[in-house]
């Protein structure tokens, strides 16, 4: 199998987060890309080549324009404020609030674009997230002209951010951009199966009401874990797109055997959609000693999962979303690969 990495990823660095009411080191790091490239050179599990660049095109089939430019254009507007430190957002335009007019300060645009106050913006951030787009784009090409899985190791991560956000370590939503592409260029069906820890909130949002894209998503409840705010098992896709996105929220402490029962029903929902291709947004949180989880996948257990996607015969983009037990990452991410190689 392929895997598809840029260097210019690891230039968005950030230094810090804002987690449990807390300045914390940030764990979204450029060493967890760093460590999965290491173990896929280390255990032969393919060539790794550099993304071809798609340019701004297939971004915008995703995004919305004016939150596109905001991004190209945020580090040199806030730094013209006289502020050199990675950025963090502290107001939001939620309720009774207004979202437009937009607002001229780019604290309040900081605000009007994000989802969270955990994701710092540093002077690389955007650079880093297209470089990610483009690697995610690069594997689906792949696999739309003939190879039977590609990995496409993204970093930035990227299934949190929205039509016009971004929160949760992510800015482009690399899933959605590869399924919007792989539609414009003759597929009639594609499906997204989301197995990080949290939910992808954002890629939901974006095809919750098309029936072309299959959004399925395991992860933990989030009445009780991050975004919160959605994945919960009420939510199916309204209009067009009702019955076309389906959650397994599960409770925290879930193990590979509980998940499992989960997995199958998923892979049921696949079987029965028949899509003319499947992105993994592979995250890697559900380790037991990942630093921001809480469910107890053995490392083992990664290769059982990717052993199952095989079973599903279908040509499929893996993308990598989180994971943030960096030593034991590129270990973990490696055995969801040559498990599905092997299956």
């Amino acid at each position: 199998m392929k895997t598809i990495f840029s260097q210019n990823q690891l230039k968005h660095a950030p230094e810090h987060e804002i987690s449990d009411g807390q300045l914390k080191p940030a764990v979204e790091i450029p060493e967890r890309a760093e460590i999965v490239l290491r173990t896929v050179q280390s255990r032969e599990l393919g060539e790794v080549v550099e993304p071809k660049d798609f340019g701004e095109r297939p971004l915008a089939r995703v995004h919305s324009p004016d939150y596109l430019a905001f991004m190209e254009s945020f580090w040199e507007r806030w730094t013209a404020t006289g502020r050199s430190s990675e950025a963090f957002p502290f107001v939001w335009p939620i309720r009774s609030l207004r979202e437009d007019p937009a607002p001229d300060h780019i604290d309040g645009l900081l605000g009007r674009y994000s989802m969270d106050a955990g994701t710092p913006i540093g002077p690389h951030t955007f650079e880093a997230a297209k470089a990610a787009a483009n690697t995610a784009l690069t594997a689906a090409e792949m696999v739309q002209q003939g190879e039977r899985a590609a990995f496409g190791l993204c970093r930035p991560p990227g299934h949190h951010a929205g039509h016009d956000f971004f929160g949760g370590y992510c800015f482009l939503n690399n899933a959605a951009i590869s399924a919007q592409w792989l539609r414009d260029h003759g597929a009639d069906r594609v499906a997204i199966l989301d197995v990080d820890y949290h939910h992808g909130n954002g890629t939901q949002s974006i095809f919750y009401d098309r029936s072309d894209v299959l959004f399925l998503s395991l992860h933990a409840d989030p009445k009780v874990e991050y975004p919160y705010f959605l994945g919960h098992e009420d939510e199916a896709g309204e209009n067009a797109g009702k019955g076309y996105t389906r959650n397994w929220p599960m409770p925290l402490g879930t193990n590979w055997r509980a998940y499992e029962e989960a997995l199958d029903d998923a892979c049921r929902w696949l079987l029965v959609y028949k899509p003319d291709y499947l992105i993994v947004s592979l995250g890697l949180d559900c380790f037991e000693k990942d630093p921001i989880s809480g469910f107890k996948f053995e490392s083992d257990d990664f290769t059982k999962l990717g052993r199952r996607l095989a079973l599903l015969g279908l040509p499929t983009i893996f993308l990598m979303e989180g994971g943030y037990a960096v030593d034991a990452l590129g270990t973990n991410c490696v055995n969801v690969l040559e498990g599905f190689e092997r299956g």
